[in-house]
């Protein structure tokens, strides 16, 4: 990857507001990626939930629950970080996007009943911060200084 790519991935001019999406947003991404991954926080890990997945035909769902938890708790990470924000944003969302419409679709909005208002807000905050990148108060930003002073 060249430098001016590098930096344009890197780069916002978002300010702190990519800060107050960034924190709330990758602890929540984080604790469910760690349910998945690792069955803290009352999750069922990789095993029970890669049987769920094959359950609701997301096969081979131990796969799935690696790619989807990973990205939940990696992405998490990251966005808290500021590192790779719009990479791990834009990951994110589409693993917001498959839980949307893999589950919670059909049963309507509201969380209540298993429905996708929940998922569907994390799919507006990371595609926000995929589109503003990590903010001023990010690693992202201190990175791209510093390709700026080389």
């Amino acid at each position: 990857m060249n430098k001016l790519t590098l930096n344009k991935l890197l780069i916002s001019n978002a300010g702190a507001g990519s800060l107050a999406l960034r924190i709330p947003v990758g602890i929540i991404l984080a604790a469910h990626g760690a349910q998945k991954l690792f069955g803290w926080f009352g999750g069922y890990g990789l095993d029970g939930t890669g049987q769920w997945m094959a359950s609701i035909g997301l096969a081979p769902g131990f796969l799935m629950a690696l790619l989807a938890g990973s990205a939940e708790f990696f992405g998490g990470i990251a966005l808290l970080l500021g590192f790779a924000t719009r990479p791990a944003a834009a990951l994110s969302a589409f693993t917001m996007l498959v839980a949307i419409f893999s589950v919670h679709i059909a049963n309507g909005l509201f969380m209540s009943n298993n429905g996708y208002e929940f998922a569907l807000s994390l799919l507006a905050a990371t595609v926000a911060l995929t589109i503003q990148g990590g903010g001023a108060l990010s690693i992202d930003n201190k990175l791209s200084a510093l390709l700026n002073t080389k």
